[in-house]
């Protein structure tokens, strides 16, 4: 038993997109025209770090309950933890890539961490080794 996918709430499918290629290195691993419940299109997103088994399904927002979510999905405490070999190199990629950190990296027992939002504003932990 595994967890495969975690659902984000986005505002934009490219934007996000954008957003995890390229300023955080995932792989985009599905891009497939989808359709709702309903029947209305969609699309069926999915990034995942390069090697990784569980990946992020990228999900726009419908409606007004889910548009309230978008960026808020954890209540403005951390709710993603990414885990890099390298913090540093990480690190200063992303800053470089214009993703905005909101702590400078600081040394916990459990290793390096800084808190970074993503396209939309969650709050995610960069983590890399003591």
């Amino acid at each position: 038993m595994r967890v495969e996918l975690a659902a984000l709430v986005v505002d934009d499918y490219d934007r996000a997109i954008d957003f995890f290629v390229d300023a955080l290195g995932f792989e985009l691993a599905e891009d497939e025209q989808s359709l709702t419940n309903d029947g209305r299109p969609k699309r069926w997103v999915v990034v995942r770090p390069p090697g990784a088994q569980t990946g992020l399904l990228l999900a726009r927002a419908d409606g007004d309950r889910q548009a309230a979510a978008v960026g808020d999905q954890f209540a403005g405490r951390v709710g993603l933890f990414l885990r890099v070999d390298d913090f540093d190199a990480a690190f200063n990629r992303m800053v470089a890539a214009g993703v905005e950190f909101v702590t400078k990296p600081r040394t916990e027992p459990y290793g390096r961490v800084a808190v970074f939002l993503d396209v939309v504003g969650n709050r995610w932990d960069l983590l890399g080794p003591a």
